[in-house]
């Protein structure tokens, strides 16, 4: 069974999941929605894929000299599941919400995954192929977790199935932007989420109910990567090679370290890019090695998270749960990873 997969929303999120799944040999893309003729629409076009617009806006297409398909709708209406990766509202109150795009899919009677961007309430389910993959088996609606609480997750659950976790601490160090956001132009400052707890906390609750954490963060001037600092109180006794061990076997997550010259979030992408990773992608979350220490009943750590690519294989898995193609999460995973070159090094 091949399951017929619609993009709407084509850009850093879509334009990878778009990716992802024309990898795998149980799903195809059967077409991308934009709202403008970008590059970013140009690209889609490159690699094969049909493109679809609002009704309203065939002309600017036609205009660009781009060929499209048809409307989003006709898209939506031929496929079996449909990944919204669509930015939301703007500042100035314009756009479409999580919320309209929800109404329309239900109307057309059609399964649909959302991104981490919107908030729990709107599908009652958050979805991380590590920690609960099985809630979402045959499910209408999900919503796969932000790229921080995916990496909150990817560490946190295989810590608490093998050791219980009485407490976590996580400090956020926030990217300010993506690379490619040049809109609130050069930052010179370091910025606190004065709310606490941040929203990562409670939102790692969602996909792992009963977790007693506590997150706090602050934004940085940077674009590369999210960092984590974590202080968790474990309830069995373990120690650091215990710990190292569990991580080794998990999937999706990766270690680096300082001794091998990996002292910053710059060179941990230069290894995506010595990988040959498009885009310079890095799938898995990256944990300091030498930064893990456990000191009596507290384990310490410092984790790497890719925004632009740690949630994509997420979204393939998610597609498989909703769809019913993969009952185990695990089978999932490791169908997923093998097909995008996803492996332990």
């Amino acid at each position: 069974m091949s399951v017929k997969v619609a993009i709407n929303g084509y850009g850093t999120i879509g334009k990878r999941v778009a990716d992802a799944v024309s990898k795998q040999d149980d799903m195809k893309i059967i077409g991308v929605v934009k709202t403008r003729p970008t590059s970013e629409a140009r690209f889609a076009l490159r690699k094969g894929y049909k493109l679809y617009v609002a009704k309203d806006g065939a002309q600017a297409f036609a205009d660009a000299g781009m060929e499209i398909a048809g409307t989003a709708d006709e898209l939506f209406k031929a496929a079996d599941i449909i990944v919204d990766c669509t930015p939301g509202k703007k500042k100035d109150g314009s756009g479409t919400t999580g919320e309209d795009y929800l109404r329309v899919y239900r109307e057309l009677g059609k399964k649909a995954l959302f991104q981490g961007g919107e908030k729990h309430k709107l599908t009652g389910l958050s979805f991380n192929s590590t920690a609960n993959y099985a809630d979402s088996l045959g499910k209408e609606y999900a919503r796969v977790v932000s790229c921080n609480t995916t990496g909150l997750c990817r560490t946190l659950y295989p810590l608490h199935q093998e050791f219980g976790i009485e407490n976590v601490m996580a400090v956020m160090i926030r990217r300010a932007a993506d690379p490619y956001d040049s809109k609130t132009g050069p930052i010179n400052a370091i910025e606190p989420e004065v709310k606490v707890p941040s929203h990562h906390g409670p939102d790692a609750q969602s996909c792992m109910p009963g977790l007693n954490i506590q997150s706090m963060a602050v934004k940085v001037p940077t674009t590369l990567m999210h960092m984590h600092q974590l202080a968790v109180k474990l309830k069995k006794p373990a120690t650091t090679a215990d710990v190292l061990k569990v991580w080794e076997a998990s999937p999706r997550v990766i270690f680096v370290s300082t001794k091998d010259g990996v002292k910053s979030t710059a060179q941990v992408m230069e290894i995506a890019k010595d990988l040959g990773r498009e885009r310079a992608d890095l799938f898995e979350i990256a944990v300091w090695k030498d930064g893990v220490n456990v000191v009596g009943d507290m384990l310490y750590y410092t984790q790497a998270i890719h925004q632009e690519s740690d949630v994509v294989p997420e979204n393939v898995d998610c597609i498989r749960a909703l769809c019913n193609l993969e009952k185990d999460g695990k089978k999932s995973q490791a169908k997923t990873d093998k097909a995008m070159g996803i492996v332990k090094w």
